[in-house]
């Protein structure tokens, strides 16, 4: 039957959110609308495949149960992620007082004048990582913030660079391994620094160097042309 008059069970159906080499796990909650005992029992078409916990209990007047099914690890996905496995929650009244000992295979056969109720539930796989849909506008393959960091690594120096890496969020690359190469990267771009400002420093000093140089050759050469000039004054009035 496809409702039942002693349990309320939710959901109708089981969804798994698959995902192969992975076990994975769904809830299903019973609820009892009667105010008798009710004891109940899950199936299903492949044991094997699924484990039930628990698989047998005794739900009290108005009281509910939760149940957990678990889906081994797959090696393959279904085809088309659609599963023929069904359940099946059979549900009777059970006396007062019964306990989950107290369960038989015998309290769920069907006899005259016994009301064995029966509640089928499918089995749904869905994608445990869906894909994400691609923005209209952006490339086949390419996503927005690909293009942005493309552009960004374009325009910007390594400088630069480091220092946006340093400025995301810790979560965006909180391994060890990243942040020793960031911290590398720092040191490496610390020392450049420096040499920089040394390099320059040193070009500073040759720059006022060669300066002081020139103006020394200049004045001297100046010294040079004067005596010649007057050597030559004196010998030509000698001669006059």
């Amino acid at each position: 039957m496809t409702a039942s008059d002693l349990l309320n069970i939710q959901p109708t159906e089981l969804k798994f959110p698959f995902e192969l080499k992975k076990q994975s796990s769904c809830s299903l909650q019973l609820t009892n609308k009667t105010d008798q005992y009710v004891a109940f029992k899950v199936k299903t078409t492949n044991p094997k495949k699924y484990c039930v916990r628990p698989n047998n209990g005794v739900v009290l007047p108005g009281s509910s149960c939760d149940i957990t099914v678990t889906m081994q690890a797959q090696r393959e996905a279904p085809s088309d992620m659609q599963c023929k496995d069904k359940f099946l929650i059979q549900s009777v009244v059970a006396p007062n007082g019964t306990t989950t000992k107290d369960i038989t295979q015998e309290m769920f056969n069907k006899e005259e004048g016994k009301v064995v109720e029966e509640f089928k539930l499918r089995v749904v796989c869905i994608p445990a990582n869906p894909p994400s849909p691609v923005p209209e506008g952006s490339e086949e393959g390419c996503s927005p913030r690909a293009s942005v960091v493309e552009e960004r690594n374009q325009s910007a120096t390594l400088s630069d660079a480091v220092t946006a890496s340093l400025g995301e969020p810790m979560q965006k690359s909180s391994s060890p391994e990243a942040w020793s190469l960031m911290s590398k990267l720092t040191e490496e771009k610390a020392l450049v620094i420096k040499e920089n400002q040394k390099l320059a420093q040193e070009l500073e000093t040759v720059r006022r160097e060669m300066s002081k140089n020139s103006r020394a050759g200049f004045s001297l050469m100046f010294v040079v042309l004067v005596g010649l000039l007057g050597i030559l004054v004196g010998y030509l009035l000698k001669r006059t």
